[in-house]
């Protein structure tokens, strides 16, 4: 069996602005990469069940974020997180991808799989959106896989330079999930790094 790419084309219509870290370059460098092999199974993102987003979510946040999406230009939801027109099918996607991978992997479809989604998710918190991410990704797929395959345990190892403030929140209360995060800190920027 082979290792399964979970992506849509939604990630690379996410437009954050000119200028934003968080863009489609990320998704599309990676994707042409990839496109060279061809030991890899490519699927597409399916629908979050609305039980397991309301799990991870509030039913106010998720109500909330749906009427966030603009009609055209772009708006922020904090001061790091933009979202345009077609940013509401990535937001879902990129959290459905790993409904898809779990699904796939439990039904011995592929191996493993990579979910190469974006918005991020690990900053997205039970009421708020932050740091680029709106639904936390991780605790969607954490609930799906205790809910669905009746898993007694699972770890989610969050591993950026930052911690994932948004994947403790909305899995700090769950006592079948464990949640490391390997982050730096204190964060200094490159900038201040090379003043020292």
């Amino acid at each position: 069996m082979n290792t399964a790419i979970i992506n849509s084309d939604s990630y690379e219509k996410h437009n954050t602005g000119d200028g934003h870290p968080e863009q489609p370059k990320r998704v599309i460098a990676i994707k042409e990469k990839l496109k060279k092999r061809n030991d890899l199974i490519w699927e597409t993102p399916v629908s979050v069940p609305d039980d397991i987003l309301s799990m991870t979510h509030s039913k106010e946040y998720i109500e909330n974020l749906n009427n966030s999406f603009p009609q055209k230009g772009l708006k922020f939801l904090d001061g790091d997180t933009v979202v345009s027109p077609e940013s509401k099918k990535a937001v879902f996607d990129a959290a459905g991808s790993t409904i898809k991978a779990i699904d796939g992997i439990e039904n011995n479809q592929f191996k493993n799989a990579f979910c190469l989604a974006r918005p991020p998710g690990h900053h997205a918190e039970k009421d708020k959106a932050m740091g680029f991410c709106c639904i936390s990704n991780a605790g969607v797929a954490t609930n799906y896989l205790i809910n669905r395959y009746k898993y007694k345990r699972i770890a989610c190892v969050d591993f950026d330079v930052h911690w994932g403030n948004g994947n403790y929140d909305v899995m700090r209360d769950n006592k079948n999930s464990l949640y490391i995060s390997t982050h730096q800190y204190p964060f200094l920027s490159r900038r201040r790094d090379r003043k020292r």
